[in-house]
Formats: C-alpha cells, sequence, structure tokens
C-alpha cells in the first residue's frame, strides 16, 4: 500500500452559534469533501468555537448555553468536536489569538503524540544518531494545518471598517488558510479580487460552492422561535429539545445587548484614535 502523502487538516469554526444549526454541521462536511476531492488534503478533526459573552452581539445568549447546545450537535458527527475555550474567556478574544491558541494546542499534542511513539520504538531497539534524526524531522512535521473555516457572510465582514484588524486578517489567511463555503447571493471570488489583501494570499482560500441550496440562518431560527414557530428539522433534534426544555431565545432575550457597541468595533475603533 502506497503511504498517504496527503497533508492533514483540522477545520476550525469559530462564530456565536446562537444556536448552532443544520447548516453549521454541513459547512464541515462540504468543506471536508472539497478539500478531499483536491487529492492533496486529508481532514482529521473539525472543532466549533462558540465566541464567548464579551462579544456582546445583540441576542447573544449565555455562553455555556451555545458551548451546550454545540455539543449535543456534534454527538452525531464522529470528527467534529466543541473546544469551550474561546467562550470561557472573561473578554473577547480575537479570532486569530483563537488560532493561534488552538494551533499551539494541536501542535503540542502532537509532539507528545509522536513523542509517546518514540519511547516505544526505543524499547524495541536502541536508537542510532539516524534515527534519532528522523525523530526530529517527525516532531516538526506533525502538526496538521489549521484552518478557519466559514461562510461568505464571515468572509464579507473582513471588509466592515473596524471589525477586524488587518494584520489578523493577514495572518489568518497568509499563516493558516481559510476555507469559505459560499451561499446563494454571495460573490466570494469578486470579493476577494476587489481586496488587495485577500488576492495576495488567494492561493490560501478555498472557495466551496454549495450546489445544494441551504438558507438556514441562526437570525431566521430565533425569530421563529420568540413568535412560537416550528423550526423542527432546521437544528438537530437534541438542540431542538435544548431550547424548548430551557426556554431559550424569547422576545426579552433577542433584546440582550441591544444597546451596547460591539466588542471588536469598540476595541478596534479606540486603537484607531
Amino acid at each position: 500500500m502506497e503511504p498517504d502523502t496527503r497533508t492533514e487538516v483540522v477545520l476550525l469554526a469559530c462564530g456565536s452559534f446562537n444556536p448552532i444549526t443544520n447548516m453549521h454541521m454541513r459547512l464541515f462536511e462540504l468543506a471536508r469533501d472539497h478539500l478531499h476531492e483536491t487529492g492533496k488534503y486529508k481532514v482529521v478533526k473539525g472543532i466549533i468555537s462558540p465566541v464567548g459573552d464579551g462579544y456582546q452581539k445583540k441576542g447573544l445568549i449565555e455562553a455555556y448555553h451555545r458551548v451546550a447546545m454545540a455539543v449535543l450537535a456534534s454527538e452525531s458527527s464522529n470528527w467534529v468536536k466543541v473546544d469551550p475555550w474561546e467562550s470561557e474567556q472573561e473578554e473577547w478574544v480575537e479570532t486569530a489569538k483563537v488560532v493561534r491558541h488552538l494551533h499551539e494546542e494541536l501542535r503540542m499534542s502532537g509532539q507528545c503524540k509522536d513523542e509517546a511513539d518514540h519511547v516505544k520504538k526505543g524499547k524495541k531497539r536502541k536508537l542510532g544518531a539516524s534515527e534519532g534524526g528522523e525523530s526530529e524531522k517527525l516532531l516538526n512535521t506533525a502538526v496538521p494545518e489549521l484552518k478557519l473555516l466559514c461562510g461568505a457572510d464571515l468572509l464579507e465582514s473582513f471588509g466592515t471598517p473596524n471589525l477586524w484588524k488587518e494584520e489578523d486578517i493577514a495572518e489568518i489567511v497568509g499563516k493558516y488558510g481559510l476555507v469559505c463555503v459560499t451561499r446563494s447571493g454571495s460573490d466570494a471570488q469578486r470579493f476577494i479580487y476587489q481586496s488587495d489583501l485577500l488576492w495576495k494570499h488567494k492561493k490560501n482560500i478555498h472557495l466551496v460552492n454549495e450546489w445544494i441550496t441551504n438558507d438556514i440562518s441562526a437570525t431566521r431560527i430565533r425569530r421563529a422561535l420568540r413568535r412560537a414557530q416550528s423550526v423542527k428539522y432546521l437544528l438537530p433534534e437534541p438542540v431542538l429539545d435544548y431550547i424548548q426544555s430551557h426556554n431559550l431565545y424569547s422576545p426579552d432575550s433577542e433584546e440582550k445587548n441591544a444597546d451596547v457597541i460591539l466588542a471588536p468595533l469598540q476595541k478596534h475603533a479606540n486603537l484607531s484614535k
């Protein structure tokens, strides 16, 4: 059997997940299919990272509820998991910092795995100098690539004044890479063309066409819920059960943070003064 030379990839989705929907989970499947079809990549893991309460978005319910729902949604997947680190931070954390943190986690876990394998081999035979070199090489290449997974709305948000720092966009796209699932009504390729920064790193941006149109929106789902309308089959069933059992998404909850400026807009506006 020929060795698998494909580059291992971990997909990271950051966002409110307010609530997590079937479409959020579909993004992972669509992105994995696309990367596998290139013949260059092997997706080994997906990570859902809900934003913390410090983001202060209008209608954003408590992080522990959103994390719990994401965990329930991911139970049907054998490769997508939830990482609560971002949601546990008291203040809002820039996406670039989240990517850095999780990449470091992958690096450390990869080193631990390689070192454990190295020790097991050492018990069977003494290691020569050349084998030590091979081991060092393994440690340097064990970390999968981490790519930010998003929809077209996040990509287009790069153009919103004070929402993103330009250096953060450059780091995310240039150093790590982006996998963007497009939607009807968006023109991601044109948006990339119109941005000098994105155009510079266009080889690191994978655009995934969603041929089976799915316009499920968390905003529309919240609207339906507060109007006591059915959202069955739009959310994973355990998530819907959780929402109903905790009486989430009422007219009152939608007004949460209504008079508060979004955290990144506050922070980046102050930095630009």
